[in-house]
């Protein structure tokens, strides 16, 4: 496979926050393929622009998503954050290998 991907890390991180709102950073970093430290950064991007909201639980963060704004990108932007969760947060059949 070569080094792209449809989507970008803010879209991959804001995916598995709606599938997990309570997950760890590392477990986060982990799975999109990035560090803790852009893990991090994404997701206070993503709150600051108002798609997460951030609620301390103990000494952990758990994290909402907002489904009522728009994408950013102007091509996106008639279709809501809620669109894309909800095609991709569903379970679905997944392609088989052969």
């Amino acid at each position: 496979m070569s080094g792209w991907t449809f989507m970008t890390n803010h879209a991959h991180v804001l995916i598995y926050v709606a599938r997990d709102p309570g997950a760890r950073v590392r477990d986060i970093a982990d799975a999109v393929g990035i560090t803790e430290r852009t893990a991090q950064g994404i997701l206070s991007d993503l709150v600051d622009a108002g798609y997460l909201r951030r609620e301390k639980s103990g000494r952990r963060n758990r994290y909402e998503c907002v489904e009522d704004l728009p994408l950013r990108h102007p091509i996106e932007s008639d279709h809501l954050i809620g669109e894309l969760l909800a095609t991709l947060t569903k379970p679905g059949p997944r392609a088989s290998g052969g």
